[in-house]
């Protein structure tokens, strides 16, 4: 890795606000406002190549580098940005500010409020995430910025990032929404109501007016983020770190806030409790969760969220944590299905990572080659930076790669497709096809396949995809959504072959099915002569670790159409073999044939 964007500093810009001051959305109004940022990386002559960095509930400006020690004080996503990583310097000009109501540079409850010569505390009005979004955009005016490349953010920065997408649509080129909700879950909601208790039942509340009177609520306070740091782990990291390992008796005391701590897991909670107390202040916290709390993209119209969505116009990318129960893979795949049913440009991935919610924090490795792989390349250079690989997503494979469709394969399908088709490639493997139809003809769509390195590599060609296991359906896309549904090389791997023939003909007007046909001479020779499953082009695997789960023939598909009601329109099928193509000649297809290619659709 790169050495980062070195040594950085906060900066601080007053904004200029009308003489009626900065109205809030709940009818509240500041006369001030400063905001706290920093940049990384250079900016361009036209000043569009921004990524503005949105920061989750606790998170400040220092998003990257450091300001005395790189091993003490690094930015909180430093491993995201720099030269050669996710968000990449060498190409970016990258802003991170503090946000509305935060306590880190940002006019917030600690500020003096001009009316009073005091601190706000607890009478700081009551702010949203559209207001976060609206005080960002006066930074960056401010900054004489008028275009961003893209906008990124995780967790309550997802929030933040959704907010932009339908309240500034044409203001990015592109968002990542990361870990993140349309809104917060019940449970969720239950979390952050037993925090506010702990702050405001402290006995040194005293009404958010703490601020001449001492530390303030630092108990209740504490125990407040110990709550949510819980929230943040999942269980199998806070088993393989803690399980239920005791402390040594002489370490076994009061500690922190004052409660006996004899687990390990205790002493690890008091700690971050501790930590927390000394960097961020209560009011802050019950402000930032508030607005938190109440962002909810459904109440934006009576159509809920599909409709909501209907201003966006970024290119955008959902990412998912496995194992975050927090803001859980459902609520990321939620935001994804409705911006594809509402038509918009967007891909969604699933990263594998074991430390639930805060994995797009400390275990990134995955979600730097989606990150790098998606965002927009600005002016030159992009044939000098790296492309993701494959060595760049670790374990993420799920099952192997099948994708050995040949040249003449690809180039009958790309003469079955009408121009300008809407095209869904089901099992698109590294989006080959995808860049084949787009070129020859015109052909726009999306992806869909299992594999984690087959998306990278499929976002890094600038083309849209979903990660889903098409077994379980295609219920993210809409009826009719397509032109044509291809299924090359795919039908034979899949657990449930009719279900997905049915979805691939209720999705798209016609569908095209790929397959090797096991019915071939070449093939049935080997398995008698020697007695053992045959091994060759359309057989490349040994028995044992093969991903073909069905073996079938061009009669057997015939059959299963007939059988399910579905129209078969054209076959052609494929040898390489001059007695396959002899035989094809003579009228015995399923003899001869090695390929199969089948356009299909409903009478």
């Amino acid at each position: 890795m790169s050495e980062g964007v070195g040594k950085v500093e906060t900066q601080v810009a007053k904004i200029a606000l009308p003489p009626d001051g900065f109205s809030l959305e709940r009818g509240g109004v500041l006369c001030e406002i400063e905001i706290a940022y920093e940049t990384y990386g250079e900016l361009a002559a036209d000043r569009r190549n921004v990524i503005f960095i949105c920061t989750a509930l606790s998170g400040d400006a220092h998003a990257a580098g450091y300001y005395t020690d790189p091993a003490k004080d690094p930015g909180w996503w430093d491993a995201m940005i720099g030269p050669g990583r996710g968000i990449d310097t060498r190409y970016y000009h990258v802003i991170c500010a503090n946000i509305l109501g935060g306590c880190k540079g940002t006019t917030g409850p600690r500020s003096t409020d001009s009316a009073t010569g005091r601190p706000y505390g607890a009478s700081f009005p009551e702010m949203t995430v559209a207001d976060i979004v609206e005080t960002h955009c006066l930074l960056l005016e401010h900054l004489g910025i008028t275009h961003l490349a893209a906008v990124v953010g995780g967790s309550f920065g997802g929030m933040q990032v959704l907010a932009w997408a339908v309240r500034r649509p044409l203001m990015m080129d592109r968002c990542v929404c990361i870990a993140t909700a349309a809104s917060l879950s019940a449970q969720a909601l239950a979390f952050d109501s037993v925090a506010r208790n702990m702050i405001t039942s402290d006995p040194d509340w005293n009404g958010g007016d703490y601020y001449d009177k001492g530390a303030g609520p630092v108990k209740g306070l504490a125990q407040a983020r110990q709550l949510g740091h819980i929230t943040y782990l999942s269980q199998d990291i806070m088993k393989s770190r803690f399980g239920r390992e005791r402390l040594a008796d002489n370490e076994a005391d009061t500690v922190g806030v004052g409660t006996l701590s004899e687990f390990q897991v205790t002493s690890y909670l008091e700690y971050q409790g501790m930590k927390f107390v000394n960097r961020f202040d209560a009011n802050s916290y019950l402000r930032i969760m508030r607005a938190m709390d109440n962002f909810d993209l459904t109440t934006r119209c009576a159509g809920g969220l599909e409709k909501a969505f209907a201003p966006v116009a970024a290119k955008m990318l959902v990412v998912a944590v496995s194992s975050d129960w927090l803001f859980p893979p459902e609520q990321s795949k939620e935001i994804a299905n409705a911006l594809l049913r509402a038509g918009k440009a967007v891909s969604y991935c699933q990263i594998k990572a074991p430390y639930g919610h805060d994995a797009f924090l400390v275990d990134i490795d995955n979600l730097v080659a989606v990150v790098h792989a998606f965002l927009p390349w600005v002016g030159a250079g992009r044939e000098d930076a790296p492309a993701p690989t494959d060595a760049a997503v670790s374990g993420a494979a799920t099952r192997l790669e099948v994708k050995f469709a040949t040249g003449a394969e690809r180039e009958v399908i790309a003469g079955m497709i009408v121009p300008g088709a809407r095209v869904l490639d089901i099992g698109c493997g590294h989006g080959e096809l995808l860049a084949l139809l787009d070129e020859r003809r015109g052909a726009s769509g999306i992806g869909v396949d299992i594999d984690l390195q087959q998306v990278v590599q499929v976002i890094n060609r600038g083309y849209d995809i979903f990660q889903e296991d098409i077994d379980g359906g295609l219920a993210m896309i809409p009826d009719g959504a397509y032109d044509c549904a291809i299924l090359s090389e795919t039908l034979q791997v899949v657990q449930r072959p009719r279900l997905v023939l049915k979805e691939m003909l209720r999705v798209a007007r016609e569908g095209i099915v790929s397959f090797p046909n096991f019915g071939n001479y070449a093939l049935i020779w080997q398995l008698l002569r020697s007695g053992r499953m045959p091994v060759g082009k359309a057989l490349p695997f040994q028995w044992y670790n093969t991903p073909n789960i069905h073996l079938f023939t061009l009669r057997d598909f015939e059959m299963l159409c007939r059988e399910d009601s579905i129209q078969i329109l054209e076959t052609v099928t494929l040898s390489d073999a001059r007695l396959g193509r002899a035989l094809q000649s003579l009228g015995l297809r399923n003899f001869g044939a090695e390929r199969v290619l089948v356009r299909v659709t409903r009478p």
